[in-house]
């Protein structure tokens, strides 16, 4: 992992990527071969939307990995992630739009990147959950960064993302070892991903962007709306794993990078 960070950031300095779509292709490219390295199995069903928004449950820093070696896209994150050693210049250098929290004119200046990227062509993905979780509980969906996409006119399609581990890794858990949540420190949380077998992710998208039952004056509504769309990819998911049934009708199927 190391060293697919310093050829990465090696190939950023030299190229130094100027527009929204050479950045994102960059963090694509490195997301694919980051996932190759960690011999991760990425199932998916559905398709990735090709423009507008996705929203997802957030689990981890690895759902941003998925997501992006997945399809060229633009995030929109905490401006926290900004001061994470390394992990925060490849964030901002890949075109990420930065939401500082309770800072005014933030949710103006996200929607002026979150349109920017739709304008450039590109999918922008965040997690309305506003943080990460252990995968036990879905969150109350934040209506913020919501109303911005609905006010650039963008469709808004929902998204599920959940971990599971192969044999071999002891007393290791995907909540615990997987999801990166709580008072867990980044390095140590890494250094524990890295050792471990058999992590597959498996990511269902919806069939369409969500109909809205009102405008952008109602985001209150929106957001609860949001979240049941994300809910019931979470139980189609569940439902699919314990009947055993197969997904490959409707399945962009295994991926490989």
């Amino acid at each position: 992992m190391a060293g697919m960070f310093a050829v990465a950031g090696t190939e950023l300095l030299v190229k130094r990527p100027t527009t929204r779509e050479a950045r994102a292709d960059w963090l694509h490219r490195f997301a694919g071969r980051a996932i190759r390295g960690m011999e991760i199995e990425v199932d998916v069903v559905g398709k990735f939307p090709e423009h507008g928004a996705v929203i997802s449950n957030h689990l981890s820093y690895m759902d941003i990995v998925v997501f992006a070696a997945l399809h060229s896209c633009v995030f929109v994150s905490k401006a926290e992630l900004q001061e994470v050693p390394v992990l925060g210049w490849m964030t901002t250098m890949a075109g990420t739009v930065y939401v500082a929290r309770g800072h005014g004119g933030s949710a103006v200046k996200a929607r002026s990147g979150m349109q920017a990227a739709a304008d450039a062509g590109l999918p922008v993905v965040f997690f309305p959950e506003g943080t990460t979780t252990n995968g036990s509980v879905l969150l109350r969906f934040h209506s913020g960064l919501l109303a911005q996409a609905m006010e650039s006119r963008m469709t808004v399609t929902a998204a599920y993302v959940q971990y599971s581990l192969g044999a071999g890794n002891g007393n290791a858990t995907v909540a615990d070892d997987v999801c990166y949540w709580g008072d867990a420190k980044m390095l140590p949380h890494i250094f524990k991903l890295l050792g471990l077998r058999g992590l597959k992710a498996k990511v269902r998208f919806a069939e369409r962007p969500i109909r809205f039952s009102s405008d952008v004056l109602h985001r209150k509504m929106a957001a609860m709306e949001a979240q049941v769309a994300v809910a019931v990819l979470e139980e189609q998911m569940w439902r699919s794993e314990g009947s055993g049934e197969s997904t490959g009708e409707v399945s962009e199927g295994m991926h490989h990078f």
